[in-house]
């Protein structure tokens, strides 16, 4: 059960730092909820799916990199679904990489909190 509860707080925390770059960083914005959750999922989806399988056949670059690569990863996928996703809206790629940055940082805050308050349960 324990597994279940961190994999919600993991999506909790990345809606709310999604919604939160929405409002702060401009030149990102989103229309509904609906495209917000949407943009949540595929994030999941292209981190868990097709980033392993990019990083896979460009280990020598990110090797050379010192994993920036991975970073700018990241932003092409912001940017990306920017494109993709009705709704959701990234203007330029400074605010790709601001977006990307801020999304690593909140998330990963945001799901630290959620976790710890809900192992005190």
């Amino acid at each position: 059960m324990s597994a279940i509860r961190n994999w919600a707080a993991q999506w909790v925390a990345s809606v709310l730092a999604l919604f939160i770059i929405t409002k702060v960083v401009p030149g990102i914005t989103t229309t509904s909820v609906v495209s917000l959750i949407s943009v949540v999922v595929a994030m999941g989806f292209a981190n868990s799916f097709i980033r392993p399988i990019i990083m896979f056949f460009a280990w020598p670059i990110n090797c050379l990199t010192f994993g920036l690569f991975g970073f700018a990863l990241n932003i092409i996928f912001f940017g990306v679904l920017g494109k993709v996703i009705p709704g959701f809206q990234v203007s330029s790629s400074f605010s790709a990489i601001i977006g990307a940055v801020l999304m690593g940082a909140l998330s990963g805050l945001f799901s630290f909190i959620l976790k710890e308050t809900v192992k005190k349960r």
